[in-house]
């Protein structure tokens, strides 16, 4: 592990400013527009390098997702990223978002082929008429606005349709050579898989950040479901943690905390300065952690 050994002796400079970045899903109701905002106000002052707003299968969110994006901007001085995907919708249509995007002020785009509509782990079709892979998203935005930063997702255990680890670097590979500036990786708890993974990354000779993506598990029976679906691995020893916390959510809160403030400060140590939280619209994890890596509110910083 070449790179993470010699980032490792920049550790203490990479504790003082890690970087952080936060991921919101658009609110389905009154109530969840309230907590997410609750959220938002809580975590902004952590000056987060950029805030992302998820967009869902189809584009079933769209909407949602536009106005969260939209309200972001108006109303705070956070950096918004907005999710895309293309399943089920020709080029034109996902065109025409990427230019409101544009038009009201947007210059980041998480750019993701999505989920087949059918389902995880079901066949995916992409639209006849749309782009056919994430690549050709990508390589279609850059092309009528080059303006645009393009953030894509990495698979440290690989994409669960990819047949083996290389094959899902190459499609990496791809997604840089349309574009992409950063890529962010599905959640994994094991950080070897990252590092690893990192390690083949670099050999392939893609340079761009690899940020890793950490989910603090508020609900591990929940959070366990949909991860496994999305093909990472739960390990036993994470498992054990949370035996016997069903109908425990205080005690459930503080090992999570736990688990995701150890996990971060270890990747730190091996000189990661850069991570992106899935909070799951809830603030209390995230800001502990956040603070345990020495980042305080309105970005003071302190040596963790």
């Amino acid at each position: 592990m070449t790179e993470v050994t010699s980032a490792a002796s920049n550790s203490h400079r990479a504790l003082q400013s890690p970087k952080i970045s936060f991921e919101f899903f658009p609110p389905k109701s009154e109530e969840m527009e309230r907590s997410l905002w609750e959220t938002i106000n809580r975590l902004a002052p952590l000056a987060p390098n950029f805030v992302s707003v998820t967009y869902g299968a189809g584009g079933s969110t769209r909407e949602r997702t536009h106005s969260t994006i939209a309200r972001i901007l108006k109303e705070t001085n956070l950096t918004p990223a907005a999710h895309l995907t293309c399943v089920g919708a020709p080029k034109g249509e996902i065109d025409d978002v990427v230019a409101r995007y544009h038009e009201i002020g947007v210059r980041h785009i998480v750019a993701l082929r999505g989920d087949p509509t059918t389902g995880i782990g079901t066949a995916y079709n992409a639209h006849p008429d749309g782009y056919q892979s994430s690549p050709d998203l990508i390589a279609g935005i850059k092309k009528r606005y080059p303006d645009f930063e393009i953030s894509v997702s990495a698979y440290p255990e690989k994409h669960p349709e990819s047949p083996n680890l290389d094959a899902d670097i190459d499609t990496l590979q791809a997604k840089v050579d349309a574009g992409a500036a950063r890529a962010i990786t599905q959640v994994f708890f094991d950080n070897d898989l990252y590092l690893r993974y990192l390690d083949r990354v670099r050999a392939r000779g893609i340079n761009i950040p690899i940020v890793p993506g950490i989910m603090p598990m508020h609900n591990f029976k929940q959070a366990r479901s949909f991860v496994t679906r999305a093909g990472t691995t739960v390990p036993s020893w994470l498992a054990d943690k949370f035996e016997g916390l069903d109908d425990d959510a205080e005690t459930r809160k503080l090992v999570a905390a736990t688990v995701a403030a150890g996990q971060v400060q270890k990747l730190a140590k091996q000189g990661v300065d850069t991570f992106h939280f899935y909070t799951m619209n809830r603030a209390d994890l995230v800001f502990a952690i956040s603070h345990l890596l020495g980042i305080r509110p309105n970005g003071a910083q302190k040596a963790a």
